[in-house]
């Protein structure tokens, strides 16, 4: 679980690098992390045979942690660059703010694609 969230807090913040083609980057990344989500559930499901609740609980944890990290990241990099001081405030709200926004609908599409994967497998 701390390992996928790391690696959606690194995708998030690699991806975002590159200063052109910003949109082919965001699209990647979106596809790296949906890859990574998705290979968390089955292996919770499959590998560790979880149940729904507990898999769909686990993969949500990881993107909240995964929105923690792009959150300090986004702090660190204004801190690098010096960023006005209007805006830190809202940095250290998205530090408590992100996690809960990600781990929200992470939390109904894991639930969701687990219920939907015993159901499917157990037919």
């Amino acid at each position: 679980m701390i390992a996928i969230g790391l690696i959606y807090a690194a995708v998030g913040i690699v991806f975002a690098v590159p200063a052109t083609h910003v949109q082919l980057w965001r699209m990647a990344a979106w596809l790296v992390s949906a890859i990574a989500f998705g290979a968390h559930i089955v292996h919770e499901r499959f590998r560790l045979r979880n149940n729904p609740l507990t898999a769909a609980w686990h993969v949500a944890l990881a993107a909240a942690l995964g929105a923690f990290g792009l959150a300090v990241g986004a702090n660190v990099h204004a801190w690098i660059t010096a960023s006005p001081d209007a805006r830190r405030g809202l940095l250290l709200l998205a530090l408590l703010l992100w996690p809960v926004i990600t781990f929200i609908p992470a939390f109904i599409v894991a639930l969701a694609l687990s219920a939907v994967m015993l159901w499917a497998f157990r037919r």
